[in-house]
């Protein structure tokens, strides 16, 4: 991943309506300069399909995967969607949130984070990454702006967490959730060992409040786009009007010394994050705890365990 990238692009787009959403995503990623040879390439698109619940605000809308989805077929890519959802497969939730039909009609596989590839995170902790997220010629990763319980908002960074297999994110929560920073550390950590790498973040509808699931809708109508996710998000807080210091990985992510914590020193291609501010988007006054109560992990890893079971033929 191209972690010294100081490029962010940001542009005002406030509904989902077509051919405007499709001009917009192709606006933000022309801004972002060369990406090398799309034509064959494998690309994996990266949404967050966290759950079916309230999912039609907790994920990643699908019209904006799918528009992201058209211009990557557009250039000859090879296109798949993936994703770990906390519960059930991602074409499940695809499902839920009207995206599956319009992907298979463009022929865009779904893969299922099951395969596993572990790799060494430059700090020597382990990583049980989904195969498919590291074996992709470009990594897509499509977040939707959300305020979140535990991390003060889900931005371009956090959904990188997303790469890790199934239930080794509830793992990490369990062993790194502590009080000691690591967790937000190593989710900044994953950046290092990933593929080339391409931020698109849904800011058309966000959620605010608490998150990330059953927060409030916000009209914030922008779409960013950026090759540093560490960048982006500091363009985001700035036009989110949250003080830095108050996200976990924004600390991380300055305290392991990646290009992009100071907004100064940002490069806008479009437009300036003080255009677009959104000074009513409300996160959390309070954090809650990182690491998962053991009964809840256990409840939960059962429940992931029966739903693959019951649900064999979404293995493919």
């Amino acid at each position: 991943m191209q972690l010294d990238s100081i490029s962010v692009a940001l542009v005002a787009q406030s509904s989902y309506q077509q051919p405007q959403l499709d001009q917009a995503v192709e606006r933000v990623v022309l801004s972002l300069g060369d990406l090398g040879t799309l034509r064959t390439a494998q690309v994996l698109l990266k949404p967050n399909l966290i759950t079916t619940r309230n999912g039609m605000l907790a994920c990643t809308d699908g019209r904006f995967i799918a528009a992201v989805a058209r211009w990557f077929l557009a250039q000859g890519a090879r296109v798949a969607v993936g994703d770990s959802p906390s519960f059930g497969s991602a074409r499940k939730v695809l499902e839920a949130i009207g995206a599956l039909t319009t992907l298979q009609s463009l022929g865009v596989p779904v893969q299922e984070f099951r395969q596993v590839k572990e790799v060494v995170l430059p700090s020597g902790h382990k990583a049980a990454m989904a195969a498919a997220a590291m074996d992709c010629d470009l990594l897509v990763n499509l977040p939707r702006v959300k305020a979140h319980s535990q991390m003060l908002v889900t931005l371009a960074v956090k959904n990188y967490f997303g790469c890790l297999a199934g239930f080794h994110k509830p793992w990490w929560h369990m062993v790194h959730g502590g009080c000691d920073g690591l967790f937000s550390d190593l989710l900044v950590d994953l950046l290092a060992v990933l593929p080339p790498s391409l931020s698109l973040v849904d800011g058309i509808v966000a959620m605010h409040k608490t998150g990330p699931v059953h927060g409030d809708s916000y009209s914030l109508g922008l779409i960013a786009g950026g090759v540093n996710p560490v960048a982006l998000d500091t363009a985001l807080l700035a036009l989110l009007e949250i003080d830095p210091v108050q996200s976990p990985l924004w600390l991380s992510a300055r305290r392991a010394g990646i290009k992009g914590t100071e907004l100064a020193e940002l490069m806008f291609s479009l437009a300036e994050p003080n255009e677009l501010a959104a000074g009513e988007f409300v996160v959390p006054a309070h954090l809650g705890p990182i690491r998962f109560n053991p009964f809840r992990f256990v409840k939960n890893s059962l429940k992931r365990l029966l739903l693959a079971r019951c649900c064999p033929g979404e293995r493919e």
